[in-house]
């Protein structure tokens, strides 16, 4: 059998509904999921603290944080480019480890998921500044409410909807870029360039590790991915290293602009609100931060449905639960689990922090069980 015929799921049935998914992501849709999910609120929030750790050599950490990333990806680029997996992760810790472990790999992968409420939230906080009468829990659940309402109607609207909020999401930080440039200082490299010696440099580099990761998630769209075994590795490493060096260029012109004392530890909205002129601040801001967050937060309910559809079908939980649109070919009852999930943390105003730690916590275990199927093939 062909390589990019092969598919392992954990069993193999005839009516698998992974298997009825619409096979219409191309290379660029798969680019888009991957770009959106890299960026968001991590470049906002994390360049300024980078800064206070290693001065105006953060670009230089950010570069190393994608190779850290990469080399720790190694083993999910290899294994993708095998054969289509189409329960993404779920199916690789179960056909490569044990069947017991993917039931425990799938229940935190759910619980993983509260993390669509912390982006709601986190989109809402941006936004609010700009549209200061409506309430942040409101503008939160209308976020999710129409994304929700987004992805029901297909996998190929939600992708080119993807596609055009990634496409302006990248103007919108290059403009920060290209702007800035013209102001930077001209002592960049003899000024405040590794503070903190090789140590802080390493350590930004780790901390920023957050910023550029979030590629692998494209493995959880080999299902409805056209050609998974050559697009999704490519996709990992193009997207990871474009990222890290959109992000690079940009914190040249967060460290090199002002004086390091005064950005250190600031989000790059104060940057930005410093150094723009206003037009361009609100481009920014909702090109840049509002749209990456709707970008995660979009491919998210995206992907976050097809583990759990191949968890139904191997019997973790009810068929009936993978039920597929007959039209859109949407798993609207776990789409529907997905946003209930998010919506009642949103409703009850669980703090964002609990939301992060919880999704940290539960995420770091599920990478355990995931490095310890790829170790069992050793």
């Amino acid at each position: 059998m062909n390589v990019n015929q092969k598919e392992i799921t954990m069993v193999d049935t005839a009516n698998s509904s992974t298997k009825d998914l619409k096979r219409v992501l191309g290379f660029w849709d798969l680019m888009s999921q991957a770009v959106g999910q890299i960026i968001g609120a991590g470049i906002m929030s994390l360049t300024g603290v980078a800064i206070a750790m290693t001065g105006r050599s953060v670009p230089v950490s950010f570069i190393l944080s994608a190779v850290l990333v990469l080399i720790s990806s190694v083993p999910m680029i290899l294994i993708n480019a095998t054969a289509r997996f189409r329960g993404g992760q779920y199916s690789i810790v179960g056909s490569l480890f044990s069947k017991k472990y993917s039931g425990a790999y799938m229940i935190m992968f759910i619980l993983t998921n509260v993390s669509i409420a912390m982006y709601a939230l986190s989109f809402a906080d941006y936004a609010m500044p700009f549209i200061p009468f409506l309430p942040r829990k409101l503008l939160a659940l209308g976020i999710l409410t129409l994304l929700y309402g987004l992805n029901m109607v297909g996998v190929d609207v939600m992708a080119k909807f993807q596609n055009a909020i990634v496409f302006i999401l990248v103007i919108a930080l290059a403009a920060f870029s290209a702007f800035g440039i013209t102001q930077l200082q001209p002592n960049y490299f003899s000024d405040s360039f590794i503070t903190n010696g090789l140590l802080g440099l390493f350590r930004a580099g780790a901390l920023l590790t957050f910023a550029t990761g979030g590629a692998l998630a494209a493995a959880n769209l080999a299902g409805e991915a056209k050609n998974p075994t050559r697009d999704i590795p490519l996709v990992i490493i193009i997207s990871t290293v474009a990222v890290a060096v959109l992000y690079g260029f940009m914190s040249v012109i967060a460290a090199g602009v002002l004086p390091v004392a005064q950005v250190a530890g600031q989000p790059l909205t104060w940057v930005a609100e410093t150094i723009l002129p206003r037009w361009l601040y609100v481009f920014f801001v909702v090109g840049g931060a509002w749209f990456a967050l709707i970008s995660t937060l979009n491919s998210q309910l995206g992907w976050a449905t097809k583990p759990v559809m191949q968890a139904c079908e191997d019997g973790w939980f009810p068929r009936g639960l993978a039920h597929l649109h007959p039209k859109f070919k949407t798993p609207v009852y776990l789409l529907t689990i997905m946003y209930v999930l998010g919506f009642l943390p949103i409703v009850f105003d669980l703090d964002i922090s609990i939301i992060g730690s919880i999704t940290i916590i539960v995420y770091s275990l599920n990478n355990v069980l995931l490095c310890a199927s790829l170790l069992d093939q050793l």
